[in-house]
């Protein structure tokens, strides 16, 4: 069952919501999306529809990313694959987290999914957030959208590595991919040392 009653829509914080996708992921960025809306003003039915982007079906996500840019303030930022090389994946994630939410140039509290808050900025972490606060929710459904989308795109370019399918992701095609063909210009060196 989803997690958000509209008839509790008073209840949920109004605030910014943060969350990332690809931070386990072989190669690709981590991608980041920060979203600002008011639960009570937002239609019921998107409300209702958002969870997790890991327990919404794809196509589900498909639908719901569209109607959250349109009834949310949205602002997407990425690590770069050099990026999380160079500074690792956890302060990666927290530079786009940063960038994302000052993008939205709004004064708000800012809800991190997670166990780290941003530095210096009003707000804090919610372990379990995208089942706790609805703007994280959709910050996952909207960072998932694009990071797979971006991914896809790829595939065609690296074939071998079931981009199409894995997103990028370690499953037994991704990492026989990896053995073969050693790595590609987007597999991060710090994740994918063993492999060619």
């Amino acid at each position: 069952m989803p997690p958000f009653d509209p008839a509790l829509a008073n209840t949920y914080p109004v605030a910014i919501g943060c969350d990332e996708v690809g931070r386990g992921a072989l190669c690709g960025p981590v991608v980041v999306a920060a979203i600002w809306f008011d639960p009570a003003a937002l239609p019921p039915a998107l409300l209702a529809a958002l969870d997790d982007s890991k327990r919404v079906p794809e196509p589900e996500r498909a639908r719901l990313a569209p109607l959250i840019r349109t009834h949310a303030r949205v602002a997407v930022a990425a690590g770069s694959r050099a990026l999380i090389d160079r500074i690792n994946i956890r302060a990666a994630t927290l530079d786009a987290m940063a960038r994302a939410v000052a993008r939205l140039g709004l004064d708000a509290p800012v809800l991190v999914d997670g166990r780290d808050a941003l530095p210096g900025l009003p707000g804090r972490a919610v372990v379990g957030g995208d089942r706790l606060v609805p703007q994280i929710a959709a910050a996952s459904i909207v960072a998932k959208v694009v990071r797979d989308g971006l991914m896809r795109r790829l595939a065609p370019r690296h074939p071998g590595y079931g981009w199409e399918r894995n997103v990028g992701y370690g499953t037994p095609l991704h990492r026989a991919g990896l053995s073969e063909r050693g790595r590609s210009p987007h597999h991060r060196l710090s994740f994918t040392r063993g492999f060619g």
